[in-house]
């Protein structure tokens, strides 16, 4: 409802009659009614010192002054609702018109009533008060330098939580301790930026000019968070601020950022790729509060793609919770830092917010700070959002926000307190909104004045906070007077120090377990993938694992179907095999044993989408879970399988910032159908192929991709091979598609076998999954390695019979082979292709040479314009070979069924019939 004119439609009689049945009935009114007539009859007894008259159920309070009285309440929560909406927030320009309504009209009440007083000044905290004592703490509370959005808020706690910092503890006066830092914090904030400004003249570096206590907000947080109980702090954020973020949060020293500026880095800086641009580079540190508090503090490298880094922090969070601070999340902190229109309109802010409070993905909450410059590159923010607020969207999830004037060093210090207050108390996400304005364009080669003249004419004409607060200071007393004078001179002898270029110490860092395990690793050679590791487990191991998985707990009442499958799978097992769902189990259970921990997640992976890997059954009568891999050690790794949220972009970067924390756990995520990576491709070409070379971080992420065409149309069937092999080069990936149990088995171990981390991204059969032929042998298990290759055992055992090679990978080598055995075609081999990329040339090298008689075919299921068609040509010029493939084709496969086998059938025909002898 956008204002209260129906209190003035309330007639005192209807009123007079409510209040008495209130006195008879509490709890026969209106909710609002009663907390209304609850805290009038409060405030009306304590400043009369008698209870109300209620002589024979009659109360003896007129109806006039009841409507009056109420009227003060609603203005009251009025304010509450939607005084942000009139907010001195905005430190530049006069606020736009968001219809707050809050005029006295509204509320039946005028000009002549500001010198009555109102008992309603009780839910103030006040006495009995006049009209106008009462606006005036209301405007003092939600007008000034803060607006407050909370009244979306259910649960009551936090709600009065929140109404006591703006009401209580948002007045309270700063001291004069804080008052210095602050001020310390925004000279070296305007250091930074004027010292670049001069050492760099119009280089890149997406300055914080404008926006500074962004630094002295964050220093706030940090520094109240490690009283807290914090000890670790990860941050992801865009460009805006990142550099003197680095410098004077971090403490990254001058001469580092320096030498970035220069181009100038070492081999240990880079990998074997590209490096990337100084505002987008990570770092980390460890540092001493105020109070003598370590934090250690993690910033996340991100790419340009703004808001991309945010799932990747928390996950980062959550698995450094998991692994350092056993899920004690008070002890964890995460800080994203948006940029205003980015925050207002990309999807992966939502999808993050959905996640925040999901089992899977809880962090204990996530402190926003939004640099709220006003303006997107070029953009203004009425062409940026439809909403009221660049954070509009915390309301979904009920987190409160604080929206401040950049320019109020004060108030900026006291939300950022209070959010970080917030977030411990409650471990939920809070925002911080801080109003400021950008001093020059996107980036300092760019004129604002093309496009926003009207603006920057405001801008350049105005003091930065800085100015603003020494002014400020200097104002209030001589104390505060003196204080600014001596941070000015003090401001000017650090400003030449850096020009004169005197040198800082880099700070001492104490690295983590996590961080020790990644310096025993290290980066992967060309001759790592000549050959697989050994992966194999001896028997018992195996024998333990299986045996674990196929028990359920006593009393444990599954479903009959279940219970059924689970005694097939005890046969399959008795009798020398594994399925595909047993291997997989297998794989996760073995790496259970040696210690490591495994993460899973997904849409319906516990199922599994194809019903297929039934990880955590459930008991038919209490519906409780059991998870089948929680027992098969006392000191085992912990199994960790989560269903995720209907979203592919935030849950790959989640779970790619989970594996980035953690090299020892195997961090895994299946997509629903393997066309689904859509949804998560920019998170895959700016994180997943590309980390490594950009800013030197291995990650181990599993994707598990289904794959395969069966007649299910253009949107599950293909899980777009060709665009990882495009992005596959100096070895950043690993792309397979395997056809056994066995050798997924192994796969999935040589994640954590290879001594370095690389994403690997499988391509997972649906059908194919209880096909007879993916079952594996015991000995495929405990003996050996992950095959990159498969050759035919059906063909004839001379080489020089050979006529034909079909070289191919996935579930149509089954098609191939049944076809190759009804017709006895033993003059021709089908060769599996394992491992797709980085592409094992030296077994390809052996078999073309075994049979370089024979004529060479690729046959794929794809388009010729899709599938692995084309890399192979690319990188396999020195061998000849046709292709066998659909038509190229805009869409990736047919919406008919007869259509599909009519295409599948062709491909197999011709497979065996073309250049026949």
């Amino acid at each position: 409802m956008k204002d209260f004119s129906f209190v003035s439609g309330a007639h005192p009689a209807y009123i007079e009659s409510l209040y008495k049945e209130y006195i008879q009935s509490p709890g026969s009114v209106d909710t609002e009614w009663a907390r209304f007539f609850e805290g009038f009859d409060y405030a009306y007894n304590r400043t009369n010192g008698n209870a109300v008259n209620t002589v024979n159920g009659s109360a003896g309070i007129s109806g006039d002054l009841l409507v009056k009285e109420f009227s003060v309440y609603k203005l009251i929560q009025a304010y509450r609702k939607k005084g942000h909406l009139i907010a001195q927030t905005n430190p530049i320009r006069p606020r736009k018109d968001r219809k707050a309504n809050l005029d006295l009209a509204y509320f039946n009440l005028s000009g002549g009533d500001l010198q009555k007083e109102f008992y309603a000044a009780s839910f103030v905290g006040m006495q009995k008060a006049t009209l106008q004592q009462i606006l005036d703490f209301l405007h003092k509370c939600y007008t000034s330098s803060v607006g407050v959005e909370f009244t979306y808020i259910d649960d009551q706690k936090k709600y009065d939580w929140i109404q006591h910092q703006a009401e209580v503890e948002l007045l309270k006066p700063v001291p004069l301790e804080k008052k210095k830092r602050i001020l310390q914090k925004l000279n070296e904030g305007t250091i930074f930026e004027k010292f670049l400004q001069t050492k760099f003249i119009g280089q890149k570096r997406f300055s914080l000019e404008g926006g500074e206590n962004t630094i002295s907000g964050l220093d706030a947080i940090i520094n109240l968070s490690a009283d807290l109980g914090v000890q670790e702090v990860v941050i992801g954020m865009a460009h805006r601020g990142r550099l003197n973020i680095l410098a004077n949060i971090l403490q990254k020293t001058y001469a580092q950022i320096f030498n970035e500026f220069e181009g100038n880095v070492t081999e240990e800086d880079i990998t074997m790729g590209s490096g990337d641009v100084k505002y987008h580079v990570g770092f980390r540190s460890d540092i001493t509060t105020m109070n003598g508090k370590q934090v250690n503090i993690q910033l996340v490298p991100n790419p340009s793609h703004l808001e991309l880094v945010d799932p990747v922090v928390v996950g980062y969070t959550r698995s450094k919770a998991d692994v350092m601070y056993e899920s004690d999340y008070d002890k964890i902190l995460p800080i994203l830092i948006h940029g205003d229109s980015a925050v207002a309109a990309q999807g992966m802010v939502y999808e993050v917010l959905q996640m925040s409070g999901l089992r899977g993905y809880y962090t204990g909450g996530t402190i926003h700070f939004v640099i709220n410059n006003q303006i997107g590159f070029t953009t203004d923010f009425d062409d940026a959002r439809s909403s009221d607020y660049c954070t509009s969207l915390a309301a979904m999830v009920e987190a409160p926000v604080f929206h401040v004037n950049g320019d109020d060093a004060e108030a900026v210090l006291k939300v950022c307190e209070a959010a970080a207050r917030y977030r411990q108390q409650f471990n939920s996400d809070i925002f911080v909104d801080m109003v400021c304005y950008r001093k020059h364009g996107h980036n300092e080669g760019d004129d604002p004045k093309y496009t926003q003249p009207k603006l920057y004419a405001l801008i350049d004409n105005h003091p930065d906070p800085r100015q603003v607060y020494s002014q400020k200071l200097i104002n209030a007393s001589d104390v505060h007077a003196d204080l600014a004078r001596e941070m000015e001179k003090s401001f000017w002898t650090t400003l030449q120090e850096r020009l004169d270029e005197v040198k800082q110490h880099p700070l001492p860092f104490i690295y983590q377990k996590p961080e020790l395990w990644w310096q025993k690793l290290r980066k992967s050679t060309p001759e790592d993938f000549d050959k697989s590791p050994v992966t194999a487990v001896t028997g018992e191991q195996l024998d333990q694992v299986i045996k674990a998985s196929l028990t359920l707990p006593a009393g444990f009442q599954p479903l009959r179907k279940m219970a059924k499958l689970l005694e097939e799978k005890k046969k399959l097992y008795e009798a020398g095999s594994l399925d595909w769902s047993m291997g997989e189990l297998a794989a996760y259970g073995t790496l259970l044993l040696e210690g490591h921990d495994v993460r899973m997640s997904g849409q319906d992976v516990k199922r599994g989408t194809f019903s297929h890997r039934h990880a955590c059954p459930r008991d038919e009568r209490t519906d409780e879970e059991y998870n089948r891999l929680s027992e098969i050690s006392p000191d085992q790794g912990i199994f960790r399988i989560y269903n995720s949220l209907l979203s592919e972009l935030a849950v790959v970067g989640f779970e790619y910032g989970y594996a980035l924390a953690n090299p020892s756990t195997l961090t895994v995520w299946e997509a629903q159908f393997g066309d689904f990576a859509n949804g998560a491709q920019t998170l895959v070409d700016q994180f997943v192929t590309s980390a490594e070379q950009k800013w030197n971080r291995m990650d181990g992420l599993v994707m598990l991709m289904p794959h395969g065409y069966e007649g299910q149309g253009p949107e599950h069937s293909s899980a777009r091979l060709e665009r990882f092999l495009q992005m596959a080069a100096e070895y950043n990936i690993i792309i397979t598609n395997c056809t056994t149990a066995a050798n997924f088995f192994h796969v999935l171990r040589r994640q954590l076998t290879y001594p370095f981390r690389k994403p690997l991204i499988n391509f997972s059969p649906k059908a194919n999954l209880r096909h007879p032929r993916t079952y594996s042998p015991i000995d495929a298990f405990t003996e050996g390695s992950f095959k990159e290759i498969i050759e035919d055992e059906y063909c004839d055992t001379d080489p020089k019979k050979i006529k034909k090679v079909l070289l191919c990978s996935g579930k149509l080598y089954f098609d191939l082979s049944e076809k190759q055995m009804h017709d006895e075609r033993k003059e021709v081999a089908v060769i599996r292709m394992e491992q797709l990329y980085p592409l094992p040339l030296k077994q390809l090298s052996a078999l073309y040479d075994k049979y370089k008689q024979a004529n060479w075919f690729w046959v794929q299921e794809e388009p010729l314009n899709m599938g692995a068609a084309w890399f192979l040509k690319m990188n396999l010029e020195q061998y000849n070979f046709g292709v066998i493939s659909r038509n190229a084709s805009a869409a990736t496969a047919t919406g008919y069924n007869r259509l599909h086998k009519e295409e599948q059938n062709e491909i197999i025909e011709t497979a065996f019939s073309i250049l026949n002898h």
